[in-house]
């Protein structure tokens, strides 16, 4: 059995899409209100952050996929993603399960240069500080040999068939409706992107490769990164509009932030968006698959 705790996103979506081409193990798809993405998927309800409903829902996986995206308010996150983790680790350690962990960036902060799967841990930022908490416990708990597990880390993502992501909602989005594209910060810094599809895929490959385990890896991502400006020249071809896009200033997020949580809580993150932002996943490149160039991703993503 392959388990995907926390289904009903965007990368849920994806991955659950690729593991049955991947494997012949039937598929569970663990989330308050599961949906099936595949005829064949198997639905379980369960709350992760209750620690029973947790271990029901691991029982019987050879792997469980940790890919839960939590409302996005600073909070929640210090109240339940240390709970889930430790719910999901203690789960996996008594059914023998392997786990493997969908993480992002927040956890570096500000980084000079690359990110590679060697950058320290300098969070910055709240929301950072709770990533780094549970990435460290995922790792000690694998030095330790209480599970084997992996993480599979991702950039800011954009791909079909998502409006949870800011070049969904401010650029492709806004071209749609014939309004120029928006984006918080710098549109003239570099900016590396992960497709959806990609990130999807690779999580899939990694989680049925066992030599993969015991490593952290940084999922499939064109390179090189590209500025918010180019990536929405590219999209407004497909719109057939002019690639017009500006900046949203700090001071205007927080005006903005007063009245529409989702901005506010944006604004602790600002730092990924006023310099280069540099995502290197050369090491799974090398040794899987190479990420979607931009202007196809872009291409197949516009809707």
């Amino acid at each position: 059995m392959q388990t995907i705790l926390g289904a009903g996103g965007t990368i849920t979506r994806e991955v659950a899409h690729h593991l049955p081409t991947l494997t012949d193990e039937p598929l569970r798809l663990v989330s308050r209100r599961p949906q099936k993405v595949n005829a064949a998927d198997e639905l379980h309800p369960a709350d992760l952050t209750d620690a029973t409903q947790t271990k029901q829902a691991v029982a019987g996986s050879s792997v469980a996929y940790l890919v839960a995206g939590l409302r996005y308010n600073t909070k929640t996150w210090q109240r339940d993603w240390p709970r889930i983790m430790t719910n999901v680790l203690n789960a996996c350690e008594h059914h023998g399960s392997k786990l493997v962990f969908f993480d992002n960036v927040y956890m570096y902060g500000l980084v000079g240069g690359k990110m590679t799967e060697e950058t320290p841990f300098n969070p910055v930022s709240k929301k950072g500080e709770v990533r780094a908490r549970i990435a460290r416990q995922l790792l000690e708990a694998i030095k330790s040999g209480r599970v084997e597990s992996l993480i599979a880390r991702a950039p800011d993502f954009y791909g079909p068939g998502i409006n949870n992501s800011l070049p969904n909602a401010l650029i492709f989005d806004n071209f749609k409706k014939g309004k120029a594209a928006q984006w918080p910060g710098s549109v003239d810094e570099p900016h590396s992107y992960i497709f959806t599809p990609d990130a999807g895929r690779a999580t899939a490959v990694l989680g049925i490769t066992p030599s993969a385990y015991g490593q952290t890896w940084h999922l499939p991502t064109a390179a090189p990164a590209i500025t918010t400006r180019q990536f929405a020249s590219l999209a407004a071809v497909h719109y057939g509009v002019a690639p017009k896009i500006s900046g949203l200033p700090k001071w205007l997020m927080r005006a903005v932030g007063l009245f529409v949580e989702p901005v506010r809580e944006s604004v602790e993150m600002l730092y990924q968006y006023d310099r280069p932002y540099f995502f290197d996943s050369s090491k799974f490149d090398k040794q899987f698959f190479a990420a979607t160039p931009y202007a196809e991703g872009i291409r197949l993503a516009v809707v």
